[in-house]
């Protein structure tokens, strides 16, 4: 692609800036009223109920899990995270009062109602347990989420990423957003050359988790333009580490300026805009607009009290369609039903308790 032929300046929803959102907290927040908890508690309990009756586990779907208030009020939501802003934040999960258990399967309960639950790694696991496993970033295996230290900003594998928090850090750890298509929209402006390179593929590392018949790394765009949709995708120390792999293109000088370009944009506080997730607070992100964050963070010496969040990767029926070159990360690019990690070995399950990755 050549800097003539960049798609148009992006003027949408998604395309804010970090202090508008930073004085708008009311406009992405809900907060769960006991009526809503109540509801969330029947429905669980009445799931419960039928699997104890089934005595066989069944997929926790948005049928198994009724919410008839607020059930529709997700799926404005779930308009939002596609069409909208790109993301919202849902307070007053009562962590301390349910069993951490029950406070898991609510939080897959609430994401059924957003889209379907994918595979977020090599074990397959459907439910993530993000905590600091004492884990070295040096280590090509190991993925950020492992670690204590700070993420970047990035996008996951899948339409939509969800966060539960459970315990939050002694310090750190808080969440930063910023939208890739203002990113988009500012490289565009002032050096519309770089923007270009960044439409071109880009070698990026799986970290050891590698479906059957392909590369250790996967070469897709950071910015594609797909049926009228700008898609981004996005991992710079991935990128990064996935040149230690011989035959992986290698970093040519200017894609390493537009790469530090995307950096500055994503960094500059005039663009992005911390949040902070306390205990109960859920907060979705749509992936092909937005990019993410966690600073990195201090951990409380009791066990009990260390920094602690569940996650949910999501396919979401009804979202954009998105370009071939995808299904390399994707597994597919079905509508519904594409994202995770699927690897030899891979079956899915729901670690309710801990994670090991």
């Amino acid at each position: 692609m050549t800097p003539a032929e960049l798609p148009a300046q992006q003027d949408l929803p998604c395309a804010w800036y970090g202090p508008q959102m930073s004085a708008s907290r009311q406009d992405w927040t809900l907060a769960l009223s006991q009526a809503d908890c109540r509801e969330i508690r029947a429905a669980l309990d009445a799931w419960l109920a039928r699997q104890a009756v089934q005595r066989s586990p069944a997929p926790l779907t948005a049928a198994d899990f009724v919410l008839p208030t607020l059930g529709p009020r997700l799926a404005q939501l779930r308009h939002e995270l596609l069409h909208g802003r790109g993301f919202f934040l849902l307070t007053g999960m009562p962590v301390g009062h349910w069993s951490q258990r029950d406070v898991a399967l609510a939080f897959i309960g609430l994401g059924a109602h957003l889209g379907n639950a994918r595979s977020q790694n090599a074990a397959g696991h459907l439910l993530g347990h993000v905590r600091d496993l004492g884990l070295a970033s040096t280590d090509p295996n190991v993925r950020l989420y492992q670690t204590h230290e700070r993420q970047t900003f990035h996008t996951d594998s899948c339409d939509v990423v969800g966060l539960l928090c459970i315990n939050e850090a002694q310090q750190g750890g808080d969440s930063l957003l910023v939208s890739s298509t203002t990113i988009y929209n500012e490289m565009r402006r002032r050096r519309p050359d770089l923007a270009a390179l960044l439409f071109e593929p880009l070698a990026t590392d799986r970290r050891g988790e590698v479906p059957i018949g392909m590369k250790p790394w996967f070469d897709i765009p950071v910015f594609n333009w797909h049926d009228g949709s700008l898609s981004a995708l996005y991992q710079r120390q991935y990128i990064d580490s996935a040149q230690r792999f011989e035959n992986a293109p290698r970093l040519a000088a200017a894609k390493v300026e537009a790469l530090d370009l995307f950096d500055a944009l994503a960094n500059d506080p005039a663009l992005n805009f911390t949040m902070r997730l306390a205990p109960g607070d859920m907060q979705f992100v749509h992936n092909h607009n937005l990019l993410h964050d966690r600073s990195g963070f201090t951990d409380w010496p009791d066990a009990a009290r260390r920094r602690h969040l569940l996650r949910l990767w999501l396919a979401v029926p009804g979202a954009r369609a998105l370009p071939p070159v995808f299904a390399q990360r994707y597994g597919s690019v079905t509508v519904g039903d594409r994202g995770g990690i699927v690897v030899p070995g891979t079956t899915p399950c729901v670690p309710l308790d801990e994670g090991t990755r």
